[in-house]
């Protein structure tokens, strides 16, 4: 076998050792979303438990804003991020005893859900829909 034929096979364990490690790393953070916690519920499972309680508190106009938010998402993660995202707006809607849905709990819970390293693109994102996020600030911190 020749020299470049042995390096190809050397590479090519490599990238499939590297690739198995990166899909291993999110199975495992996924297993690890699913681990019941005190209450004996997962986060997944409490993120259906606000979605379901609130699907019917969503109008078009909030579904709308909420896709306008999350676009910055890279598509691949786009429909996991709107997910968490919604469910936590439900969580905040259920705890503030709304009714429906309101563009206030929307961003409040949109900046509740979001990591702390993203709230940069997420001002931006608000500034370019004009909403005023002064109201918001403490959900910043």
């Amino acid at each position: 076998m020749s020299m470049i034929g042995e390096y190809l096979i050397i590479l090519w364990g490599f990238l499939l050792i590297g690739l198995m490690g990166i899909g291993g790393f999110f199975m495992f953070r996924k297993f690890l979303k699913k681990l019941p916690k005190e209450d004996g519920k997962s986060n997944m499972d409490w993120e259906e438990y606000y979605m379901e309680k609130t699907r019917h508190m969503w109008k078009k106009e909030e579904k709308e804003l909420l896709e306008e938010l999350v676009s910055p998402v890279p598509e691949l993660f786009r429909d996991i991020a709107r997910h968490k995202i919604a469910s936590k707006i439900g969580e905040v809607a259920l705890k503030k005893k709304r009714k429906k849905i309101t563009e206030d709990v929307l961003i409040e819970g949109y900046i509740v859900a979001t990591p702390k390293r993203d709230h940069k693109f997420l001002r931006k994102k608000l500034a370019e829909k004009e909403i005023d996020v002064t109201p918001y600030e403490i959900y910043f911190e």
